[in-house]
């Protein structure tokens, strides 16, 4: 379902966002959620190449294995 949140911004920011918006002949809601989910998507996700760097990394895959077993005994702190 969806929903509708009110998104608070200054006249500049909106004339640029509506610019932008506008170039790609979309309405603003859709551009700003396409770009926010693609920000996620690249700063929080790790791509196919480098999650097949990580697992081909036989060392960092140990100390892996290690840390989550334990976190999972509840070892250790947890540093934020």
């Amino acid at each position: 379902m969806s929903k509708v949140i009110t998104l608070r911004l200054s006249e500049e920011e909106y004339q640029k966002i509506n610019a932008a918006a506008a170039s790609e002949h979309r309405p603003i809601s859709n551009f700003i959620t396409t770009h926010v989910l693609e920000n996620i998507e690249a700063s929080y996700y790790v791509d196919s190449i480098e999650m097949a760097q990580i697992k081909s990394d036989e060392r960092l895959m140990a100390k892996l294995k290690v840390g989550h077993q334990d976190a999972k005994k509840r070892k250790g702190k947890f540093v934020g």
